[in-house]
């Protein structure tokens, strides 16, 4: 199902994150396009799309996690967005469920508490884990493990955009060990969006 806010998001995403081209991935390999999906995400209304979005996301999934994170900083923009979305919308709905937020920091600080992860940290919490584009799914795993070692249940993981490849989606579900992995669009949609941009 697309939304006004998921489809408000798409317009946004091709037309300032998608460019095409001759670009090496942070895997190495090679494309003819990328997505920077922090132009958008770091975007003022950019921004407020994706937090609403992924609330959405979580509501037709029936969703419930006490708190939102993700690897520092793809996921930063994302983790803020979705956290204060859902205190504008417990606001305006007089009630409901506040998720807050936490990040994953790429090692372990070696200064003050040391930890791995700043914000919210709760065992036993359930928490959604997001990243920006999965494409091996490295960073969306590296945050479920580093969720998993401080006691927390991951109950699904999302990202924005899915590159589609061959291996990202299976080693995103085997880490989530039955927790489901979900996307708001895969590059393919980004892709058709921005070329219908183009045409116009």
């Amino acid at each position: 199902m697309t939304t006004s806010y998921r489809t408000s998001l798409l317009h946004l995403l091709s037309r300032v994150s998608f460019k095409l081209g001759d670009f090496t991935l942070s895997s190495g390999a090679k494309s003819d396009y990328y997505i920077d999906c922090r132009t958008t995400t770091l975007h003022a209304e950019g921004g407020r799309l994706t937090g609403l979005a992924i609330l959405e996301l979580l509501r037709e999934h029936k969703l419930k996690p006490a708190a939102v994170g993700g690897l520092t900083m793809g996921a930063d923009p994302i983790v803020s967005n979705v956290a204060s979305g859902s205190a504008w919308h417990a606001l305006e709905h007089h009630g409901g469920t506040l998720i807050h937020g936490f990040l994953v920091r790429k090692a372990e600080k070696t200064h003050g508490t040391g930890r791995r992860i700043e914000g919210f940290l709760e065992k036993g919490a359930p928490v959604l884990i997001v990243d920006d584009v999965c494409t091996t799914g490295a960073s969306t795993i590296t945050a479920i493990e580093a969720a998993k070692e401080a006691g927390m249940k991951v109950i699904a993981a999302a990202c924005l955009v899915e590159r589609e490849e061959a291996k990202g989606r299976p080693a995103v579900e085997a880490a989530c060990e039955g927790a489901p992995f979900l996307s708001l669009f895969t590059a393919h949609d980004v892709r058709a969006a921005h070329v219908a941009q183009m045409a116009m």
